[in-house]
């Protein structure tokens, strides 16, 4: 698909086919997800992707008991890395092999920036996951849609019971979101279907001053006329 179409045809999925997510599917999707964009470039993301039955299971749990958990093929738990400092050699050793620091000087400039980081508070390095991480949830759920995968972010879910669950170190690693994937049942991603309200582009951006937007009227609401009483 042209990226445009892949962003306004995605849909959120919640009903698959019964059909299996074949291995290279998914190893190719996040052959792209890989590419994403992180603070630093420190790609704070692990992806654990579930397809056994009984583990959709125990997330399912975790996630309140929602259905699609199971039945989707594949249920992926995106993780954050709570730590700043932990690809960070890798990725400034090769800022200086290819010419994008000068030196090793350099180099450890910038390590010492990130040591530095990796001191914040706990809560301060959760944020600074969430963020770079969710950036990768959403190439992953644009990636899959570009090869017909369906998607669907789940963040109703109990954080400490994924961690418990899947015996993930929770000091170190943040559960930041949850993503179902399949092929999606007849018509659950019908493109041609009207897409759901979405706010205008006057309404979110602001250039140079903020000023921020009201509360939206319901569309449906607006175009019913007021009664006598009003």
């Amino acid at each position: 698909m042209e990226y445009s179409e892949v962003v306004t045809s995605r849909r959120s999925v919640h009903q698959y086919a019964d059909e299996d997510l074949p291995a290279e599917v998914v190893e190719s999707i996040f052959e792209r997800v890989r590419y994403a964009p992180s603070s630093y470039n420190l790609q704070p993301w692990e992806f654990l992707v579930l397809t056994e039955g009984e583990n959709r299971a125990a997330l399912r749990e975790a996630a309140n008991g929602q259905e699609h958990v199971t039945d989707a093929p594949v249920a992926v738990v995106v993780l954050g890395n709570k730590d700043p400092a932990a690809h960070a050699e890798a990725v400034f050793d090769d800022w200086v092999a290819k010419g994008y620091l000068p030196n090793n000087d350099a180099r450890d400039a910038v390590m010492e920036n990130v040591a530095a980081m990796s001191e914040l508070p706990a809560e301060e390095r959760r944020v600074w996951t969430v963020r770079s991480t969710t950036i990768a949830a959403t190439e992953l759920m644009n990636a899959a849609w570009d090869q017909g995968v369906a998607t669907c972010p789940i963040g109703g879910f109990d954080p400490e019971a994924v961690v418990e669950a899947f015996d993930i170190d929770g000091s170190q690693y943040e559960p930041v979101m949850l993503v179902t994937m399949g092929y999606p049942a007849d018509e659950a991603a019908d493109v041609d279907r009207e897409r759901k309200y979405r706010r205008s582009v006057d309404e979110i951006v602001h250039f140079d001053e903020f000023d921020p937007a009201a509360s939206t009227e319901s569309p449906a609401a607006a175009e019913t006329p007021a009664s006598s009483d009003d």
